[in-house]
């Protein structure tokens, strides 16, 4: 009889795609700096030198590979270098809308626009870079956010629910009652309670996904979930019904239940959930339309554009974008060439109408490609990841940004009614920055444990011994 012992210890793994990773950030930032020349040339006729704020950006884009590198060397090389790039041409329109209104020429500014906003964005740009860095050094393992699931889930709907609560002075923005607005400091709330809820969403269908599978009644060929499961999902449209009441707001309330009906839809894999869910939505949607002035007037503006196409019409703002993006055509009018400062609001809501009209169909499609590879890579990360939590949370997060992407570009080129979310990493406003580089830095984090290779066992020869029987 013979046996070996050996002794279980880690042996050094070679780190993942370091060098890919830091190979496309370059590229990306390359990509940023032509941009950012090409706004300078078509607004001033000259190139321009190169720009401190570019440099600080690009430093601080270095910091987050390093720290990638350091805290999530297995994890997708592309996630960070996409999210630069958006990152980066957001901040080159931005620049481009404040030089605008610059040579004494009131009548090219954007209103609400503050001459320092490329700075402030750039300044929200490193404090999301430091969000992200921060959720790979405190969270080492994805399944660590499943402790706190009701916890995270009681935060998110506070959050939710704040604006609501406030008088309008302190929370109501162009109509929207989602901000929180005190002095001189806004937050919106919404775009950290979509990250807490997708946490709360994750643990609570790992934990429930049994009794939520389970079929009820056949109806023309769909398994139908039990009357006595559809608590959850009726309690999720409920909400999203009362923040489209109290906040008048579209676009939280279909990002919010879209989530929670997609999650639940990878949780169970009933096609049904689905069906009730869009059912709900669209039932719920039109019903508060016919109570609320304030939704149905953006049904009225989807369906009727040009009837108030005037400036103090209630359609303008559409107008303005969509007849920008047909200026533009399809190549567009170049970088600092076009007149988007038109559109009001521009630097936020509308900036992907910027885009339409000086990078032209052409320049929105890669745009739209960019945002599909990211979300592309966070479904990868997801089929990876070795848990079920992870694998819904993941999931979740990426779907919502593809919704989010959707909801925005729709309801400006006019697909969809219009609603005020942001476009991610574009648009002006630290929240949703903010908000966006902590998404990544969660997906990160799952790529890394879902690709990182197990510790393979090494044998020690001086343990090893072979007895013989006799």
């Amino acid at each position: 009889m013979s046996f070996t012992a050996s002794s279980e210890q880690s042996v050094p793994l070679p780190h993942g795609r370091r060098g890919t990773e830091l190979l496309m950030l370059a590229f990306a930032l390359a990509v940023v700096l032509f941009a950012y020349s090409a706004a300078g040339l078509g607004l001033t006729g000259k190139l321009p030198g190169l720009p401190v704020d570019f440099l600080v950006f690009a430093a601080v884009m270095l910091a987050a590979h390093l720290a990638v590198r350091r805290f999530a060397p297995y994890a997708d090389p592309l996630l960070l270098p996409l999210a630069v790039l958006l990152n980066g041409l957001g901040l080159v329109m931005i620049y481009r809308l404040v030089q605008s209104g610059r040579g004494g020429n009131p009548g090219y500014q954007v209103a609400g626009l503050p001459p320092t906003a490329a700075t402030s964005q750039l300044l929200y740009s490193g404090v999301g870079v430091v969000a992200m860095v921060a959720v790979l050094v405190l969270i080492s393992e994805p399944r660590v956010l499943q402790r706190y699931t009701y916890t995270l889930g009681a935060l998110g709907l506070l959050l939710l629910a704040l604006p609501a609560m406030l008088p309008a002075s302190h929370s109501v923005v162009n109509g929207a009652k989602v901000w929180i607005i005190f002095g001189g400091f806004s937050v919106e709330p919404g775009e950290f309670a979509r990250l807490a809820l997708a946490v709360f969403f994750a643990g609570y269908l790992v934990a429930k996904r049994d009794a939520l599978a389970l079929a009820g009644s056949r109806v023309a060929g769909i398994d139908l979930p039990r009357a006595r499961d559809l608590g959850p999902v009726l309690a999720a449209w409920a909400a999203s019904l009362l923040i489209l009441i109290f906040e008048t707001d579209i676009g939280t309330s279909a990002l919010f239940f879209g989530m929670f009906v997609v999650m639940l839809y990878i949780a169970t894999q009933r096609t049904s959930w689905l069906l009730i869910g869009v059912t709900l939505f669209l039932g719920g949607s039109y019903l508060t339309a016919l109570m609320f002035h304030h939704v149905m007037e953006r049904f009225t503006v989807w369906l009727h554009p040009f009837m108030g196409s005037n400036p103090t019409g209630i359609a303008y703002q559409p107008v303005q974008a969509l007849e920008g993006m047909a200026f533009g055509g399809l190549f567009g009018t170049g970088l600092g060439a076009g007149q988007p400062y038109h559109t009001p609001l521009v630097q936020s809501d509308f900036i992907f109408a910027a885009f339409g009209e000086e990078l032209g169909l052409v320049g929105v499609m890669a745009l739209l490609l960019v945002f599909g590879l990211l979300v592309q890579r966070g479904l990868r990360a997801a089929l990876a990841a070795k848990d079920p939590f992870s694998k819904l949370l993941v999931g979740g997060l990426s779907f919502v940004l593809a919704l989010q992407v959707f909801v925005i570009v729709g309801g400006v080129t006019g697909l969809i009614p219009l609603t005020g979310i942001t476009t991610p990493f574009l648009s002006q406003g630290g929240s949703s920055l903010v908000a966006s580089w902590i998404l990544i830095g969660v997906l990160i984090r799952v790529s890394n444990t879902a690709r990182k290779p197990a510790p393979q066992p090494i044998q020690d020869e001086g343990m090893t011994q072979v007895v013989r029987a006799a």
